[in-house]
This record gives structure tokens, C-alpha cells and sequence, in this order.
């Protein structure tokens, strides 16, 4: 095999060359310092308040009418529409790694997740009670 052919890559005298050195001949106006913006204290943010206590709900567990498959059955909502519980359930769904749904006013999730969905409802303001067995 002969070199021939081959570019060099010891970084010689072809490689000198600065492609932005042209610019610095030109007259051109200086960048400015950007500044990164200040951060409030926590206490003076703008976050949006969601009530404490939105109400109790219940989670349970159950398995009837479905083929022995175990589903987490969240119920109790008030004052809350169903777009607002399909959000929660996008959430619940989610962080759960799951599948779920919205029926009858109830948010259905696939398999035994009450842990996981009480941290999820206790974040978002309500009061999850464990019911049923």
C-alpha cells in the first residue's frame, strides 16, 4: 500500500488556515452579552395555585366483568368536567408506564397501580382514600 492518494491528518500546514479569519477584517457590529434572567425566590413566583383539597376520592382495585384482569378504578370526582379527568388520566397513564381510560365518570387504569396513582392525586390537589380490598 503507498501513501499516495491519502490526505494527511498530523494537522500540517493545510490545516492552518481559519475560516473565520476573513471576518475579523470586516467591520462588523460586536455581539452582546447575553444575561441569564434572574430567578425569583420561590415565594414570589408566578405558579398557578391549585386548591389544597380538592375533594376525596377513591381508588380501588377491581376485577369484575373483566376477564380476571386486575384494573385501579379511580371514582368520587366532584367539580371536575371530563376534560379535566382526561387530562388526569394522560397523566396517571403516563407516569404508570400503562394503559387507561375514562368511563362513566370513573378513570380506569390497567393493572394494580393505587400506590402510584395516589402520589399522582395527592399532587394534583385531591385527597386519594384507598377503598374496597
Amino acid at each position: 500500500m503507498s501513501k499516495q492518494g491519502k490526505s494527511e491528518t498530523d494537522g500540517g500546514d493545510a490545516l492552518v488556515q481559519n475560516p473565520f479569519g476573513a471576518l475579523s477584517g470586516l467591520d462588523l457590529p460586536q455581539g452582546q452579552a447575553v444575561q441569564p434572567p434572574r430567578s425569583e425566590p420561590q415565594s414570589q413566583a408566578k405558579l398557578p395555585a391549585k386548591p389544597k383539597n380538592r375533594g376525596r376520592v377513591d381508588i380501588k382495585r377491581s376485577t369484575a366483568g373483566r376477564g380476571g384482569k386486575t384494573v385501579t378504578v379511580v371514582s368520587g370526582f366532584i367539580g371536575i368536567g371530563l376534560p379535566e379527568k382526561e387530562k388526569l388520566a394522560k397523566q396517571i397513564r403516563n407516569a404508570c408506564g400503562c394503559g387507561g381510560t375514562v368511563k362513566d365518570g370513573q378513570i380506569e387504569i390497567q393493572g394494580d397501580k393505587r400506590e402510584q396513582i395516589a402520589v399522582i392525586l395527592t399532587d394534583a390537589g385531591f385527597r386519594p382514600v384507598m377503598a374496597g380490598g
